[in-house]
């Protein structure tokens, strides 16, 4: 998904940045409560997709995880 994400043109990832950040947060919410993380651009906000993903895992929501990914990736294109 990363590669796909850099090859994006850069007015589609910034479209895009809102619906990736619910992704990195409903991602986030698996592995336990956190703190509100900024809106960042879209080269930060695959980062954050990144490690909410890996918090998911370890948390032992791996499944989870990997549906939400393969639903981003479908919007993503």
């Amino acid at each position: 998904m990363v590669r796909r994400w850099q090859q994006l043109p850069l007015d589609r990832a910034s479209a895009l940045c809102p619906r990736v950040r619910a992704s990195a947060r409903a991602l986030f919410d698996l592995s336990g409560p956190t703190d509100d993380f900024a809106e960042l651009g879209p080269v930060a906000t695959m980062d954050q997709l990144k490690v909410a993903a890996y918090d998911a895992s370890a948390s032992g929501h791996g499944d989870a995880a990997a549906q939400e990914l393969l639903r981003l990736r479908h919007v993503i294109g």
